[in-house]
């Protein structure tokens, strides 16, 4: 009976034991991961100059093609740090690694005319595509480091990032998937883009880029991607229109200014998720 009762002691120390040493890895691992997730504060020399940004790898496990990959450019003035706190896609869209990229002055702004705040490239050549060859340099160097499918890569950007969104559009459409474009006009770049789907976001009230503009620049997108607007499918301000080849034009106009609305965010991550390259 002793040998019987010393027995189960024995083998309910073992359960103890085993539950204890299984409950410390399974921590460990998720401090591990919550570490992995946390921001890198990524450099690139692009012809001699530092650039940087701010990447968050993705949280969550994907698919073995990899993981989506999304670049956020801020408007005049901003920074990476404050994109990556006001738009948040890494949370919204925890699979995706997110690249919140750092502009530099010497740009003019619309309240800016000396260059003296960071910015991006507002055309094709200007600045010797300072900006452009950063987003060269950087997406091949992410898609080095890091699990990433090359057929899912997007670009978003607010204002002065919305419209070199646009210019990525025009220069290196063959590279990404999809856009988002807010408060930041195509105007003349887009007729001779390569069709990609676009999600446009524009203020009726916007006090610094004309709305009727940004308007033009539906028009033009509409006419690239040969949507059909009687198909639409609306949803407060979100219209999404279909096009040729499975194209989409998203648009969310809204009653707003010059902001990138918050609501418009988890939209532009669903508008992302359905297209690939």
């Amino acid at each position: 009976m002793r040998t019987i009762i010393f027995s189960f002691l024995i083998a309910c120390l073992c359960i103890v034991f085993s539950i204890s040493i299984f409950t410390r890895e399974t921590n460990a691992q998720s401090d591990v991961f919550a570490e992995d997730s946390k921001p890198i504060n990524a450099s690139f020399m692009i012809e001699g100059i530092e650039r940087n940004a701010i990447i968050f790898p993705n949280s969550r496990e994907v698919s073995s093609s990899g993981a989506p990959l999304v670049f956020v450019f801020h408007g005049h003035g901003g920074t990476a740090r404050n994109s990556a706190q006001k738009f948040r896609i890494h949370e919204l869209w925890p699979e995706a690694v997110v690249a919140y990229m750092q502009g530099l002055p010497g740009i003019p702004g619309i309240t800016d005319p000396e260059g003296k705040k960071t910015g991006w490239q507002k055309d094709p050549g200007e600045a010797d595509d300072r900006d452009l060859k950063f987003v060269d340099v950087a997406l091949d160097q992410i898609l080095r480091q890091y699990k990433v499918d090359p057929s899912k890569v997007y670009a978003l950007g607010h204002s002065n990032g919305g419209r070199f969104t646009n210019v990525i559009w025009h220069e290196r459409g063959e590279k990404f998937a999809a856009f988002c474009s807010a408060s930041g006009q195509g105007g003349t770049l887009i007729p001779t883009n390569i069709p990609k789907s676009i999600l446009i976001i524009a203020g009726e009230k916007d006090p610094l880029v004309s709305y009727q503009n940004q308007l033009l620049s539906v028009e033009a997108a509409r006419r690239l991607l040969q949507t059909d607007p009687s198909k639409a499918i609306k949803q407060g301000f979100a219209v999404l229109e279909p096009g040729v080849n499975g194209l989409e034009l998203g648009t969310y106009l809204h009653p707003g200014g010059h902001e990138f609305p918050k609501k418009a965010l988890p939209l532009a991550v669903m508008f992302f998720q359905r297209h690939s390259n």
